[in-house]
């Protein structure tokens, strides 16, 4: 039959059971520390880790005396940091420096360029020049539209810094006259360019043609 009543009453073998005595307390009396339920972990606060040695305060102490930079690492570093970062100052300036003078270079080759092209064509255009002189001085060209053509043209190439040389009577410069001839002349102290056989050219300060020149000379 079942047995009816307080189950501590009744044991295994007509034995009496001895009474359990259970120790709900939360706090242990002798150390004073928190207890928990047999079988229950000690669940942390949502969000935070339980603290295992000491107290909260001090693992945050400990977790950033861990971490704290020695002031002398500090300071090699930042010096470290300023010696590249005038490094880089340094390496831009020169990269500025080349790029200005390369710019420079560039635009000096570019003028150099222009000039010769330009100097090219004047060349190419002084046979033609030197067929206006000739029927100009064989009347050819004193009217008509052939006369106003050659005008037009010996303007144009003024534009483009062409200058003609053809005086007489100047003092003779090896730079731009060429001597065919040479005579004795009267009340003369230099040598002095007395007739033109064929005009020179030059363009600024270069010289495109010396002049073909008779000289008369001191007697």
């Amino acid at each position: 039959m079942p047995h009816h009543g307080n189950e501590a009453e009744h044991s295994e073998g007509n034995e009496p059971r001895k009474p359990v005595i259970r120790d709900n307390r939360k706090v242990d009396p002798e150390t004073g520390a928190a207890r928990h339920p047999e079988g229950e972990a000690a669940a942390p606060a949502e969000g935070n880790a339980a603290p295992t040695d000491g107290d909260a305060l001090s693992q945050a102490e400990e977790i950033l005396n861990g971490v704290e930079v020695p002031a002398a690492e500090s300071v090699a570093s930042g010096a470290a940091a300023e010696a590249q970062a005038a490094e880089l100052r340094n390496d831009l300036l020169r990269l500025q420096a080349e790029y200005v003078n390369y710019r420079k270079r560039v635009e000096r080759d570019r003028a150099v360029a222009g000039e010769m092209a330009v100097i090219g064509v004047l060349n190419s255009l002084l046979p033609v020049l030197d067929d206006i002189d000739a029927a100009r001085q064989h009347g050819d060209l004193e009217d008509g539209p052939f006369a106003a053509i050659a005008t037009k043209l010996e303007t144009a190439l003024k534009t483009y810094g062409l200058e003609r040389i053809a005086d007489t009577g100047v003092e003779f410069d090896p730079t731009i006259h060429e001597a065919l001839i040479q005579q004795p002349g009267e009340d003369i102290q230099v040598d002095t360019v007395s007739q033109v056989l064929r005009s020179g050219y030059r363009s600024g300060e270069r010289v495109l043609r010396a002049a073909q020149v008779i000289v008369a000379v001191p007697a």
